[in-house]
């Protein structure tokens, strides 16, 4: 029996401080469509800008995962991710007011007990999964890192760490079904050695850090001065190292909670694939950059294999949702600038649009003569004309509104278009419409091809009575 995706049922915030820049935090986890994946938007920023949360977006590896698209970063997002992940959430919006996702207790309880909180609800479209089919490896010999993942038909992760550590020694941990993580993993808190704690502050970080969201190591004696002085670093009660070499601030879960913890923070990486895997992975040393290479390594081979089949699903012989005449009682386009013949499908939220392109078409006579070619920027305009169609559907009366797009992102053109060929273009919005604001992404088909894809953003507008 096929697993459905999954999303929250109804929105959950959670605040706290971020582990590096100290400053208070809001997080808010909406429920989001099927096949949305995760999405973090900055509402703290103009136009409140979307970040996909992707491995191909990690820009900073160092002391989190940090992600950054078209120059706007939210870090420290794997316990987040983590939680996600090994609840098996498929789609969420996470709105944040602030650069870097709150730390909390430095593990991911806390998040999974707000997502649990919310509810965790079957969505109507089978989950995606991408079953690894070979072997794969990333291996950096230098410091003894080796991450391998093994075909097979669950998903399962075993760690091993050593850190030269006398205290920690070789520590390893496993997790052999997702169900276990609630239990096994996600209570597991991030771990530091005493000796970086004055380093990372004097170097402007973990100024939300305070001694009770990290387990901290204690590799040697250390006098019971140099115990105070840090304690009152971080405005806290005395300190001392106990029989284990960690500090007394925090009792561990786990004799192993180090290596579970590293075991977390691959779940937390791999989250960013954007599907669900199946296959074995054993990670030997891992860290966040060997996490993300892995993570990336997986995500070149599944676009090679979807680009060979991606075409939207649709009956071409059946009736249109919309024909051109309802097209025009929606849009107020006429032509020759009208570029939608059909509506072929439609949710809500996404929109199937075809357009067929002849040798009529004015913009031949010049564009180019001897070869004619469609324009790209009329490839975009037909795009949002299709994405406009899906917009003014969600109002009672689209006539009397206007869609007006804001910004198209991330525009790329595959091949060419030309007289005969028909496009078919695909829309699905990125993020559910607010205030007046929606986010798609749009991919257009001749055949099997994708000849262009881009991102919108677009406002509806309420029309001007005329008087």
């Amino acid at each position: 029996m096929s697993k459905k995706q999954k999303t929250i049922k109804k929105p959950i915030t959670l605040s706290g401080k971020g582990l590096h820049t100290g400053k208070h935090v809001d997080l808010t986890f909406r429920p989001a469509p099927v096949n949305h994946g995760y999405i973090f938007q900055r509402l703290d920023l103009d136009n409140q800008p979307i970040l996909h949360a992707s491995a191909e977006f990690v820009t900073d590896t160092s002391r989190g995962t940090t992600i950054e698209e078209n120059g706007i970063r939210v870090s420290t997002i794997e316990h987040v991710m983590a939680a996600l992940f090994g609840l098996e959430i498929d789609n969420v919006l996470m709105e944040v007011n602030g650069p870097e996702a709150p730390i909390i207790d430095g593990s991911s309880k806390f998040i999974v007990n707000a997502l649990k909180e919310a509810g965790i609800v079957d969505q109507e479209e089978d989950k995606n999964f991408y079953e690894i089919k070979e072997k794969l490896v990333y291996i950096d010999e230098d410091k003894g890192i080796e991450l391998v993942v093994y075909p097979d038909n669950k998903f399962s992760v075993n760690v091993m760490i050593d850190y030269n550590s006398r205290v920690l020694g070789h520590q390893y941990a496993s997790l052999s079904r997702l169900h276990d993580f609630e239990s096994e993993v996600a209570p597991c808190r991030t771990f530091v050695f005493f000796h970086e704690l004055e380093f990372l502050l004097k170097n402007n970080l973990i100024k939300g850090g305070d001694l009770e969201n990290a387990i901290v190591i204690l590799e040697h004696e250390v006098p019971q001065d140099e115990l105070d002085r840090i304690a009152d670093l971080f405005n806290k009660p005395r300190i001392k190292r106990n029989s284990e070499g960690v500090l007394n601030n925090l009792d561990m879960y786990f004799t192993n909670e180090p290596a579970r913890h590293k075991l977390l923070d691959i779940l937390g990486d791999l989250a960013l694939i954007g599907r669900p895997i199946k296959g074995k992975i054993v990670a030997t040393r891992p860290g966040h950059y060997a996490n993300n290479q892995l993570a990336r390594k997986i995500m070149d081979i599944i676009r090679q294999e979807e680009t060979k089949q991606v075409f939207p699903e649709y009956d071409p012989s059946g009736e249109p949702v919309f024909n051109v005449n309802q097209v025009m009682n929606i849009l107020p386009h006429r032509p020759p600038f009208l570029l939608v013949d059909k509506i072929a499908a439609m949710t809500d939220s996404t929109i199937i649009g075809i357009k067929n392109v002849t040798m009529n078409e004015g913009f031949f006579i010049g564009h180019f003569p001897g070869e004619p070619i469609m324009p790209g920027v009329l490839q975009v305009e037909a795009m949002a004309q299709v994405g406009g169609i899906l917009v003014l559907s969600s109002v009672p009366d689209p006539e009397n509104y206007s869609t007006y797009f804001l910004k198209i992102d991330k525009v790329k053109f595959k091949r060419k278009v030309v007289p005969g060929d028909t496009l078919v273009f695909k829309l699905e919005y990125l993020v559910p419409a607010r205030r007046g604001i929606v986010y798609m992404s749009g991919r257009a088909f001749v055949g099997n091809d994708i000849v262009m894809e881009g991102e919108l953003m677009a406002q509806i507008v309420r029309n001007r009575e005329k008087g």
